[in-house]
């Protein structure tokens, strides 16, 4: 339920079950921020933020529990955890607090020059090079290239991608992304290391590796 109105309110959400999983996941997929369940079936929600401090993420946490007693709350932040917020809880309030916290770790300048391995965007210059060697972009191939680059890491899915590059009021098929991704392909990834993956049954990830 959670996961689905956070879609609903914008957002990439990605629903694990165990504290295991959530390890994994970030490690994947890259949040920029993490809802901890502190009652979990294995690891509970405070040894998972502890151990992704350990790791060295320093994702945001939020921790959503029934369990509201003064201590709880201070192990939770102590922890390493950003938020807490106790159930029951609001649906709007869970999207304001986690607005909050973004806001609260969002760095002061937006980045004006995107990079993953040879491949640098100059957002200002609307300059595209791989490897030192300029590259021509269509006006649609530069805002997807800078959305995939914006989102480097992680799995996208198909009709965000449409809705986030393409518009809301786009009324065409999400089988354009399909062939803008494969313009991207020619152009600037032709060469090794490929960066642009397909995430079958999902969308797309620029990565490195």
């Amino acid at each position: 339920m959670v996961a689905t109105a956070l879609d609903f309110a914008g957002f990439e959400a990605l629903a694990v079950e165990t504290g295991t999983d959530a390890l994994a996941a970030v490690e994947s997929w890259r949040p920029d921020l993490v809802l901890l369940d502190v009652m979990l079936p294995d690891l509970d929600g405070f040894g998972v933020c502890s151990s992704l401090r350990r790791r060295g993420h320093d994702v945001p946490v939020i921790f959503l529990t029934a369990r509201d007693a003064d201590e709880d709350k201070v192990a939770g932040l102590e922890g390493g955890g950003d938020d807490y917020l106790t159930k029951p809880f609001g649906l709007h309030e869970l999207v304001a607090r986690i607005k909050a916290v973004l806001r609260r770790v969002a760095p002061s300048e937006p980045c004006r020059v995107l990079r993953c391995a040879d491949l640098t965007v100059d957002l200002d210059a609307h300059v595209v090079s791989r490897a030192g060697r300029e590259i021509s972009l269509s006006t649609t191939e530069f805002r997807l290239l800078e959305y995939l680059l914006r989102h480097a890491g992680r799995a996208v899915y198909k009709f965000r991608i449409l809705e986030d590059v393409w518009g809301p009021e786009y009324a065409g098929d999400v089988g354009v992304v399909e062939t803008y991704i494969s313009y991207l392909r020619k152009k600037v990834d032709a060469g090794e290391p490929r960066l642009i993956k397909t995430v079958r049954g999902v969308g797309y990830s620029l990565r490195e590796g």
